[in-house]
């Protein structure tokens, strides 16, 4: 049979995050001892109250369908967390519950664009931002964002790339990758450049919760009800609350995009997983103490790697204030070890030194690399040891 795939699908490029990890695991299957650095999940199972919702909820024969846009109940948790965290009111019709914040992203794009209509996107940026962009039929356009200046880009450089088929602007803060962090005024300035040319923000917030130092998350749609008025925020518990695989997240703005995504995701999904909605509720409403224990282990393995890291011989970082990534600008190291790119210093590291990281080639910035911290420290010092001695040994030969 002769196979014709859509368009759309051949131009996509694949996950550079799940190449890498895949390409580990198939080492490890042949008995290697790699080190991997490239998943974006948490190391930690799901809190036991969490667990022990999702099987009561089981247990008493919550199993059907629900609502396309997520249960009743579950709303009204994020309601609430969203009005304890960033003092926002929003009503149910506001919220949609989506398979992931990743579906709710994919959703808000299918029913948010037309064929050229251009997203302006920052770099570096997450892998699955222009494909999503792309699937809808939209354009993305990159802005790119100076490693001098923390990768932030300015109020100056997002209105120059707004034209009159610009759609929306995506910010990610905390960053994947660089775990950077936007402040107050600096979202409010780009806040006013999207309100003056009405550019709908996609505020992406699934690192809120993993925040080091004395920063804090701020979500731009807390800034001005206007900015709320203009704010689509993704969210959910994958990161937080170290429930990837429960797949549940949600977009919280414009009542009538949320309705355009509730109307989609009723002929795609039916609805999220109810069982991971009786607990991603246990999650919203019941103790957060497992969240702050996990960002502690996180901010002490990012104060241990961190140093060690940036004395390996070509490494330079900037050193990230949230998520659970460093992302060090590795160019000078790849030409020292004698290697044409980065990419081709990505896969001598993970075939000679055992060690598997993403390439920046994916996030838009191909000097660097994206290490998670999301692993043990033992695993982490051990890694960054195989790193320098990688390094050094190329230099030295």
């Amino acid at each position: 049979m002769e196979v014709r795939l859509a368009n759309r699908v051949r131009a996509l490029t694949p996950s550079t995050t799940l190449a890498i990890t895949a390409k580990a695991k198939e080492l490890k299957d042949q008995g290697e001892d790699v080190i991997g650095l490239g998943a974006g999940e948490p190391d930690f199972n799901t809190p036991q109250h969490i667990l022990d919702a999702a099987v009561q909820s089981m247990n008493q024969g919550y199993t059907k369908y629900t609502p396309s846009a997520g249960l009743p109940t579950l709303k009204k948790a994020i309601i609430g967390k969203l009005k304890e965290d960033q003092g926002l009111t929003y009503n149910p019709n506001e919220i949609i519950v989506a398979n992931g914040a990743k579906h709710a992203l994919y959703t808000l794009f299918q029913v948010l664009l037309n064929e050229g209509d251009e997203v302006i996107i920052p770099t570096p940026f997450w892998v699955s931002y222009p494909e999503q962009v792309k699937l809808a039929g939209g354009k993305p356009v990159y802005v790119e964002g100076l490693e001098a200046e923390q990768f932030k880009i300015t109020p100056q450089q997002l209105e120059n790339a707004i034209t009159e088929k610009t759609r929306a602007f995506i910010i990610n803060s905390p960053s994947n990758p660089t775990g950077v962090i936007y402040s107050a005024e600096e979202l409010l300035e780009l806040g006013e450049i999207c309100l003056k040319r009405n550019v709908l923000i996609v505020s992406d917030e699934i690192y809120e919760k993993l925040i080091y130092g004395e920063e804090k998350h701020v979500s731009i749609a807390q800034l001005s009800p206007e900015l709320k008025e203009q704010t689509i925020i993704i969210n959910g518990v994958s990161k937080s609350h170290s429930m990837t695989g429960w797949r549940i997240g949600y977009a919280a703005g414009n009542q009538e995009i949320i309705k355009a995504m509730t109307n989609l995701a009723s002929h795609s999904t039916s609805n999220p997983t109810t069982t991971a909605q009786y607990a991603a509720i246990a999650a919203y409403t019941g103790s957060q103490d497992s969240v702050e224990e996990m960002r502690k282990a996180f901010a002490n393995r990012l104060e241990i790697i961190y140093d060690k890291l940036v004395a390996i011989p070509g490494f330079t970082c900037v050193k990230p204030q949230g998520a659970f990534y460093l992302y060090p600008n590795v160019k000078e190291a790849a030409e020292i070890t004698g290697h044409k790119d980065v990419d081709s210093f990505v896969e001598a590291l993970l075939v000679e030194a055992k060690v598997a990281v993403v390439p920046g080639s994916g996030f838009g910035t191909p000097d660097n690399i994206r290490l998670s911290y999301a692993t043990s420290l033992e695993q982490l010092e051990k890694a960054v040891a195989r790193i320098r001695k990688f390094v050094e040994e190329k230099q030295r030969s």
